[in-house]
């Protein structure tokens, strides 16, 4: 029994562990001991040894015990006839019998209308982003899987654009997140400014960004400038907070650029040497300037101007993006001129400033190539949404989700017959027009769930319901930005065991041996882990679990050292070898190769008349502490901290609207509706209203047609569906109009 990961007796033993999913999280990896007694998981507590969290959890780390041993969870197979959808009809199976049934339906219908006619739909950011890929191409070998969040509104479009300007991974703040020794690596420097623009890191964590490395740095001497609608934490505490109108980033982005381009307050050495398109991006920006920018989002002129003098005239510093940033249609020129001012700045790959690296790690790359080379090429060409928008086609392997629902609709260009939906509540928490994704979703031959509860979507949908394992329970890694930028890979160590489930890896392993066994000649998910970090960590699976954390080597300034591009010459992996300011691959895609500002489609100045019935400016989604999107709400701990849906609103506005704190309201645009609790604070804008979301009840009856009241609360009920960015990217989940007025006693 005593190992370095595993000690105790066999009835009463901790093993340490780094987490991930289930239940939902992004790839932080924080480090944990996990104590466990009579097969039961009794505490929780952080690993102090651990180089990242150094021994803190959040909330859904610390009450991880409530939701494993939770007596609504499933942990067994489930089956149930087609015409039950919607109700409590389901029978236990083993997993065998559930393989038979899957194996079965999918030569039935890959026989009857093409391997094409089948959809594995995935989540956000859970450990399943890493493998319904797999599920997709290797194992049922679809060319078709998405994430069916409209114009793939979040992590992919940031790295699709930092594919196309500077062709590297997804850049992060530098944490010092590679070093054992952290802060103290000699070779690191504290960033001077962080500029956290449409992210809330404390209450995230996201892509794997650990969030409270932001206290670290300001506890070492870092100043924020932050970019945020709301008023939240860290913007109290920043130097700059840039209160925008929602939706208006691009436009603030290439303000901030104005200023320090034609202030000189770039980096001249590496525009000259590393940048391509300087000049055109000079250009472009005098159609922004301080006063028009101020204009359009409702920041006042002196404040642009002086946020942008002190991160530009600071040593290095790091801008860190978030998915507000690709929730407005703009949302891709707002990165691109994000991508611009982390160049022109000289912060990217310096200590203190931004990492980057190549695209993909070992893992990454086994996920993508190997995994894509099982779809035969004329079939991948059969991909959704690739003859209608080819930039998001070639820049990303997933379908394009709008295209994906007009296909449900329309069965054009060919029909849609089984739906795989994995580690995703589509209703209540992705899906921008959910009921049209309802209803669409109906009309399946076939349907097959993998959770871990019966969420609104699973009872609508699922005809086989498969119960996954949460992260104590299985063997896995954790492999921070999905392998885009990982400061390190953490070893998951099963601990013990509930039921009779399943890891998203080892359903891939156990019905990939049935459906396309060549691709799988693994026995176990340690086996699967030790072939790939044959040339990444320099051990086996098992020599991981004892190391705990493998941290790779960082090598600064790489672009000069050619160890960002393929052929290792010096450079960035782009078509001229420098970060292009001006995009030579978006002139291909018939888009503007500069970025530029285009107003929000509902807004006071794009829709003046609709204004006049829905005069609020609407953002919504914004993290919470408690609850990783539609997960957790069932666990009594968290609930108890945020019991109810809460929207923000004004108090002027509230009074004149005659709501009160407390007060049950709808929120409703020309799309839909949503109620939720009012909650007053001075810190929003009188012209704009958040509303939380993913929001369901599982305290009410789950069947149809209240499916756990997902209509209720759910504000992506008034988010229209394929009103995306020209690339297919991009969606504006954060930038709409709606009214709001006060619920009567019923509706209440």
């Amino acid at each position: 029994m005593e190992k370095e990961w595993k000690k105790g007796t066999e009835n009463n033993y901790i093993v340490r562990t780094c987490g991930w999913s289930p239940p939902g999280d992004h790839p932080v990896g924080c480090g944990m001991k996990l104590h466990i007694k009579d097969g039961r998981l009794v505490k929780v507590e952080g690993d102090p040894e651990h180089p990242i969290s150094q021994g803190r959890l959040c909330v859904r780390c610390l009450t991880l015990p409530e939701y494993v041993h939770h007596p609504q969870r499933i942990t067994y197979p489930m089956k149930r006839d087609k015409a039950d959808r919607g109700k409590d009809k389901w029978s236990k199976i083993s997993w065998d019998e559930a393989y038979d049934i899957i194996e079965e339906k999918v030569k039935e219908i890959k026989n009857q209308w093409g391997a094409e006619s089948i959809m594995v739909y995935g989540g956000t950011g859970r450990e399943a982003t890493l493998y319904y890929p797999a599920l997709a191409f290797a194992v049922l070998q679809t060319p078709n899987c998405t994430c069916p969040l409209s114009g793939s509104a979040c992590y992919g479009p940031r790295c699709t654009v930092t594919d196309f300007v500077m062709g590297a991974g997804y850049p992060e703040i530098d944490y010092a997140g590679f070093f054992p020794d952290r802060y103290d690596h000699p070779g690191y420097q504290v960033p001077q400014y962080i500029m956290i623009w449409g992210k809330a890191p404390l209450e995230s964590n996201a892509d794997g960004f650990y969030g409270h490395a932001i206290i670290d740095l300001m506890k070492r001497g870092s100043k924020l400038i932050v970019v945020d609608p709301r008023v939240t934490w860290l913007a109290s505490k920043a130097e700059y907070h840039l209160q925008l109108r929602p939706g208006t980033d691009a436009a603030l982005a290439l303000g901030i650029l104005h200023v320090i381009i034609n202030e000189k307050l770039y980096d001249h050495d590496f525009v000259e040497k590393w940048c391509m398109g300087f000049e055109d991006l000079t250009e472009r920006v005098q159609e922004y300037p301080p006063e028009k920018v101020a204009e359009i989002t409702w920041i006042a002129k002196e404040k642009i101007i002086a946020a942008a003098r002190a991160f530009s005239q600071a040593g290095n510093s790091a801008v860190q993006w978030g998915v507000a940033t690709v929730q407005a249609r703009n949302g891709m020129q707002t990165c691109q001129s994000l991508c611009d001012l982390m160049a022109i700045t000289g912060n990217l790959d310096v200590p203190g400033g931004i990492t980057i690296g190549r695209p993909s790690s070992t893992l990454g790359q086994w996920r993508y190539s190997t995994c894509r080379g099982e779809v035969d090429p004329e079939l991948f060409a059969k991909r959704i949404g690739t003859k209608e928008w080819p930039a998001s086609a070639a820049s990303m392997l997933i379908c394009q989700p709008d295209e994906c629902l007009d296909t449900l609709e329309t069965g054009k260009p060919y029909p849609l017959k089984m739906a795989w939906i994995n580690s995703t509540n589509l209703y209540a928490c992705i899906n921008a027009a959910p009921e049209r994704w309802y209803r669409a979703l109906k009309k399946m031959e076939f349907t097959v769930i993998q959770e871990l509860f019966m969420t609104p979507s699973a009872m609508a949908l699922a005809d086989i319901f498969l119960p996954m394992s949460t992260f104590p329970e299985h063997d896995g890694v954790v492999l921070p930005h999905f392998g885009r930028n990982t400061n390190m890979i953490c070893a998951m160590n099963k601990a013990m065991e509930v039921g009779d489930c399943r890891s998203d890896l080892e359903i891939c392993i156990e019905l990939g041996k049935r459906l396309n066994p060549e691709a799988w000649p693994w026995d176990s998910a340690a086996e699967f882990f030790s072939e790939q970090f044959k040339t990444t960590v320099g051990t086996d699976f098992d020599g991981l679990r004892e190391k705990g954390v493998f941290q790779p080597e960082y090598i600064y300034k790489k672009y000069e050292k050619g160890l960002l591009r393929a052929d290792g010459e010096p450079g960035f992996e782009t078509m001229t070898g420098k970060v292009e300011l001006r995009s030579p691959i978006l002139e291909v895609w018939g888009e503007d190769p500069l970025p530029y500002y285009e107003e929000p489609p509902y807004s006071p100045y794009s829709t003046p008349d609709l204004c006049k019935e829905y005069p609020l400016i609407l953002t919504t989604g914004a993290r919470t502490f408690t609850y990783f999107h539609s997960e957790q709400k069932q666990i009594p701990t968290l609930r108890e901290i945020t019991p109810d849906p809460i929207m923000e609103i004004h108090p002027d506005t509230a009074a004149e609207l005659g709501i009160i704190e407390g007060d049950w309201v709808w929120l409703e645009n020309m799309f839909g509706k949503a109620r939720q609790k009012a909650h007053l604070t001075a810190t929003i804008h009188p012209k704009v209203v958040h509303g939380i979301h993913a929001w369901w009840y599982p305290e009410e009856d789950i069947t149809e047609p209240n499916l756990g009241g997902v209509w209720k609360s759910n504000i992506n009920m008034l988010v229209p569906h394929k009103h995306i960015g020209r690339l297919g990217q991009a969606a504006p989940y954060k930038s709409l109009i709606c009214k709001v007025y006060k619920a009567n006693g019923s509706d209440g």
